[in-house]
This record gives C-alpha cells, sequence and structure tokens, in this order.
C-alpha cells in the first residue's frame, strides 16, 4: 500500500455489496433465527465485525498484529450508500472507547477565479452534518489548490471547533509523494501520537524514517530522462481506468530516474 510498505488482501476492502451478502448468507443459514434483518443493527454490527477481525491480520513481513487501523470512508457525509457506515463508525466509536478512534474529515476548500476567495462554508456546513451523525471530527484535512491564509484557517478552526494541531491544509504540491514529508513537518505525528496514546517519545528516532520520503520527493524534481509510453486499451476517455499501469511505470521512472 502507498507510503505504509504493507502488504493488504481482499479482506481489506470493504463493500456494501460484500457486507450485505455476508448478512444474507447468515440470514439464510439460520443464524438470526427467523428474525427480521434490518440495517440497524444487523448491517452495522455485520461492518464492526469485519473491521475487527480484518484489524487482526498481520500486513507486514513481520507477522505482529498491527497496532494502528487505518478505515478509509469514501463519498461524502449525506451520501445514502454511507449511511450504514457512519452509524457502524458511531456504534465501534462507543465500543472501543473515544482514546482508541480517531475521526480524521478531508474536505475542499474550494476557491473561485472569479473572487480568488478561498470558501469555507462546505466544510462547516459537512462538519456539522457529521457531529449531527454522531462522529466528531479530531482531524480536519483542508485540501485546496493554493495554500490558505491564517484567516481562513482561524475561521475554520473556530466554526469547527478544533485547535490549531487538528487542522492541517494541504496545497497541490508536485507529487503525492511529497504529502507524508508534508504532513509531519506540520505536527500531525506528534497529534496522533498524543491522540491515541501510542507512546511515541521522542519524535526524533521516528523522523529518520521520513528521509526515504524526502530523498524521493528530490527525486521526482530532478528526473534526468523523458520516456513516451502508448497504452492500448478500451476504457481510455476515464484516465483511473488504468491507474495501476501508470502508477507501475511512475515507479520504474522514479527507480531509474
Amino acid at each position: 500500500m502507498m507510503f505504509l510498505n504493507i502488504t493488504l488482501h481482499r479482506q481489506n476492502n470493504i463493500t456494501t455489496g460484500k457486507i450485505y451478502k455476508q448478512v444474507i448468507d447468515r440470514e439464510r443459514h439460520g443464524d438470526y433465527l427467523g428474525k427480521t434483518v434490518q440495517v440497524v443493527p444487523h448491517i452495522t454490527d455485520a461492518i464492526q465485525e469485519w473491521i475487527e477481525k480484518v484489524a487482526q491480520k498481520p500486513i507486514s513481513e513481520t507477522g505482529k498484529t498491527p497496532e494502528v487501523c487505518i478505515i478509509e470512508l469514501g463519498g461524502i457525509v449525506g451520501d445514502i450508500e454511507s449511511m450504514a457506515f457512519i452509524e457502524a463508525f458511531r456504534q465501534f466509536q462507543f465500543r472501543v472507547k473515544r482514546e482508541n478512534f480517531c475521526v480524521a474529515h478531508v474536505s475542499l476548500i474550494p476557491q473561485p477565479r472569479t473572487t480568488g476567495e478561498h470558501k469555507t462554508k462546505p466544510t462547516q456546513s459537512l462538519v456539522c452534518e457529521l457531529r449531527e451523525l454522531g462522529l466528531s471530527p479530531d482531524i480536519i484535512v483542508c485540501r485546496s489548490e493554493k495554500p490558505i491564509g491564517q484567516s481562513v484557517k482561524e475561521m475554520i478552526s473556530n466554526f469547527c471547533h478544533v485547535a490549531p494541531q487538528q487542522f492541517i491544509s494541504i496545497p497541490d504540491l508536485e507529487s503525492v509523494y511529497e504529502v507524508p514529508v508534508f504532513m509531519e513537518n506540520h505536527g500531525m505525528a506528534e497529534y496522533l501520537s498524543h491522540r491515541l496514546h501510542l507512546g511515541i517519545t521522542p519524535l526524533a528516532p521516528m523522523r529518520k524514517y521520513m528521509k526515504p520520503w524526502i530523498c524521493l520527493g528530490e527525486k521526482m524534481r530532478h528526473l534526468k530522462y523523458e520516456v513516451m509510453v502508448a497504452i492500448v486499451g478500451k476504457y481510455t476517455r476515464l484516465e483511473d481506468s488504468y491507474t495501476s499501469i501508470t502508477k507501475a511505470l511512475h515507479h520504474a521512472g522514479n527507480k531509474i530516474g
């Protein structure tokens, strides 16, 4: 997996279809003893069980059980497809306690060309809606084309009720591989260590692990050669159709330089 140097399996990819199939199979098998199958508690319980089971599986060569499980919920707050997952996470947070559960909300800060002003209202509204559903963001990650000003940061901090160390703004960088270094330089690792009681103190030894990412970013900014590669495929209108191929080519190019 990108950034983490780990190997994930098919079980690490949770989809609504997989969850519903699992619940339907259980119902057919008689596990629910003839009860009416509902989103709550049957679907939400299945989501939590899946996460707990996957979180215990080793993902590195050491064979050790992971200390932290990262869960990405796609889409936006309010999507009907994600409501069952949000409710499951709300329940899961209560079960494992707040000190073992951290919510990071990623939000786009648009900047209309007509005004050149960063708009924070969409982020404020989404955070408010997320709180109404029972999840309060511990970290707000704001994406923007250009760096946002201090006044905008203060506005988001005040209206979304997060401290400065819980807020990070990530503008467009030259490469996605520069993001880990950017986040570490802005104190994200230190905050997470404190928030989840990971006991990573001092952080200086950990920062040596960022050196390969720093070198990779420098290498990508100073590539020596350019090679044109043609990809023949059926679904060429959508760039994401062949992401695995393009990423593999980028990785090979980075290795060669």
